[in-house]
């Protein structure tokens, strides 16, 4: 998301620039035009210790640059915002900060979950104004954060672009009426949070021999996943490819994506898959989910971490016919275009309302966002 709005910000003429933890990545090579600033040392490994290493050096690199906004283009970097309000004091931009994940976190318990809710709370009392991906996250936000309704702002998740909508249209109906089998199709890290073991049982349950399913992406859970599969003797049906470039172009050639998780916010996924047309099962692991797949209209919803709904759906869905047009039209309001300018319009009212207040900020930029 960050790589795409700060390419619309330059194509807008908007001073912008994306700071970086670490300068690796499978995605630098997909966006070498962007303008970049990397916290990184040559030599030095970052990724370990890539937070902590944000929080070292971004004081530093916000003195430099004199920035009117920080973006923080999602919540698992909160933590670096309030660092650097707690750091730089009346010297630290306002903040603005996307919430990309969900805030329920039915996955913790006991002391983490307490340990949670009080970290969220603390978060509304440093950052300046939160960001909702859909409508339902509006009084979730609030509701944890202690906040007014004013301090969040909704603005759809920019997903997809308007070229991407135009694309799609042409290549989806290629794979309807084929005689080989469902091509199920998930994409995210490969962590806990995804819990692509569920999707991995509940698969192996109910594919016919001809069925595959495809999970892109990478991550510390690839081993173990690895040795699921075997043990359930579905390793020439279930493929791990890794990060292997666009998401769309991949889902044109499926025919059901699945997602599993056990939270998100505004899975990003999910609106590449409804502007592509593909039927979909989900997991109810969001506030917004529901009204992402029009309470079913444009998909399946399961309950969290049951192995056997989630297997039923799948089953369901291999003879479902998506909405096409309707799932399109529903992915058209989460486009970088639209978000772009919102974001733009959000941070000149965010600026000038902190130089409105007693204390106001010395910022000498117009509209620079970093991440």
């Amino acid at each position: 998301m960050a790589l795409r709005l700060t390419q619309a910000w330059g194509e807008r003429a908007i001073d912008s620039q994306l700071v970086l933890g670490r300068s690796e990545g499978a995605m630098r090579s997909e966006w070498p035009a962007l303008s970049y600033s990397s916290l990184a040392v040559r030599g030095l490994a970052t990724a370990r210790f890539e937070t902590l290493w944000m929080i070292l050096r971004l004081p530093g690199e916000i003195r430099r640059q004199r920035p009117d906004i920080l973006f923080c283009a999602g919540n698992t970097y909160t933590v670096v915002a309030v660092a650097m309000k707690l750091l730089l004091g009346n010297d630290c931009p306002p903040i603005v900060a996307k919430v990309s994940n969900d805030l329920t976190r039915r996955d913790l318990v006991g002391p983490a979950r307490w340990g949670y809710r009080w970290w969220l709370r603390l978060q509304g009392r440093f950052i300046d104004q939160f960001v909702g991906m859909a409508s339902p996250m509006s009084s979730e936000i609030a509701n944890a954060m202690q906040l007014p309704a004013s301090a969040v702002a909704i603005i759809n998740d920019p997903a997809i672009t308007v070229a991407d909508l135009s694309q799609t249209a042409r290549t989806r109906a290629l794979r309807y009426g084929a005689p080989q089998g469902r091509r199920y199709i998930a994409v995210g890290r490969l962590v806990a949070q995804k819990n692509f073991a569920l999707l991995i049982r509940a698969f192996a349950a109910m594919a016919g021999p001809q069925d595959c399913l495809t999970i892109l992406g990478d991550g510390p859970e690839r081993a173990p996943l690895t040795r699921l599969i075997a043990h359930l003797g579905m390793t020439g049906q279930v493929h791990m490819p890794g990060h292997i470039g666009p998401v769309m172009e991949q889902l044109r050639e499926s025919d059901v994506f699945v997602l599993s998780s056990d939270y998100e916010g505004v899975p990003a996924v999910i609106i590449e898959a409804l502007a592509v047309g593909l039927v979909i099962v989900a997991t109810d692991c969001s506030v917004s989910m529901a009204s992402l797949l029009e309470d079913g209209a444009l998909g399946e919803l399961v309950p969290r971490r049951s192995t056997w709904c989630l297997e039923q759906a799948m089953r369901a869905a291999a003879v479902r016919i998506s909405d096409a047009g309707r799932a399109r039209r529903q992915a058209s309001r989460f486009t970088v275009e639209h978000a772009a300018d919102a974001y733009a319009a959000l941070f000149a009212r965010t600026v000038a309302d902190v130089r409105k207040a007693p204390n106001p900020k010395n910022n000498s930029r117009v509209a620079d966002a970093m991440s």
